[in-house]
């Protein structure tokens, strides 16, 4: 684990006491374990780009999410549950009369996903790399109508490509993967990722993106929009290990551009 303070060491150690306890958690404990669980109590997590949501930050990206987009999320490289437990409008449901919603969480860090399981566990938890998830079609149980997702950032090592997209950025691969498997995403990206500047910025910058957004974007033919107005920067200082820059995008994965081939010429997907 890297160092901790002695405080953050306690209240992971208090985390853990928690999960090895021999019934459900309250909703008050949930929340306990996903601020004080430690991402770094796995060596694999810089390795692997996972660093959890801030809950705060989870929270502000559910605020895109009130709308009708529909109850099945799917959320990939879930970590223990942070995207999903703010998304669950659970007084909506009980006061408002709204559908229950039903998530998936695909994680591939085993450990994680035994931690999920405790703090989700109405969700379905597959862990799995995100990259194999079409080959796994049958266990998602059919198409969702959201994926959510603070995915890896950069280059990190991958099995395959995504769908349409043989570039380096991962965060990319992943929101590819989830244009195959539902209607509508919102996901965390490094800034350098979107095709505009909000956090951070005292007003609203659009631009066309950097090369390899796109790169990504005549590939895949999926446009990244911006939030309804979230400054992530106010979450700064709740992340672990890590300072980043980020955006939240939405993107309708159901109205893609006609992709473009390297060349110029319209190309199909494969």
């Amino acid at each position: 684990m890297a160092a901790l303070t002695k405080k953050d060491a306690q209240r992971h150690r208090q985390a853990c006491a928690l999960l090895a306890a021999d019934r459900d958690l309250t909703e008050d404990e949930k929340e306990f374990v996903l601020q004080h669980w430690q991402e770094s109590s796995t060596a694999a997590n810089r390795l692997e780009g996972a660093f959890f949501t801030p809950l705060g930050l989870a929270r502000d990206l559910a605020v895109e999410l009130h709308g009708c987009h529909g109850p099945r999320f799917l959320d990939l490289g879930a970590g223990i549950g942070h995207l999903a437990f703010a998304n669950r409008r659970r007084f909506a449901h009980c006061w408002n009369g709204e559908p229950c919603r039903e998530f998936v969480c695909v994680e591939k860090n085993p450990a994680y996903v035994a931690v999920g399981r405790q703090v989700m566990p109405e969700a379905t938890w597959i862990c799995a790399d995100i990259l194999d998830l079409l080959d796994m079609v049958d266990r998602l149980g059919g198409p969702f109508d959201v994926a959510i997702s603070n995915p890896p950032f950069g280059v990190l090592p991958r099995t395959r490509n995504a769908p349409g997209y043989r570039g380096r950025r991962f965060e990319y691969h992943v929101i590819a993967v989830a244009a195959a498997l539902a209607r509508y995403g919102v996901f965390l990206v490094p800034q350098t990722s979107a095709p505009f500047r909000y956090s951070g910025y005292p007003t609203f910058l659009h631009n066309q993106g950097d090369v390899e957004y796109q790169r990504f974007t005549a590939a895949t033919g999926l446009v990244l929009k911006p939030s309804c107005g979230i400054d992530a920067t106010v979450h700064d200082d709740q992340w672990r290990g890590v300072r980043p820059r980020v955006e939240i995008v939405t993107c309708d994965l159901t109205d893609r551009r006609p992709p473009v081939a390297p060349g110029g010429q319209l190309a199909l997907v494969p």
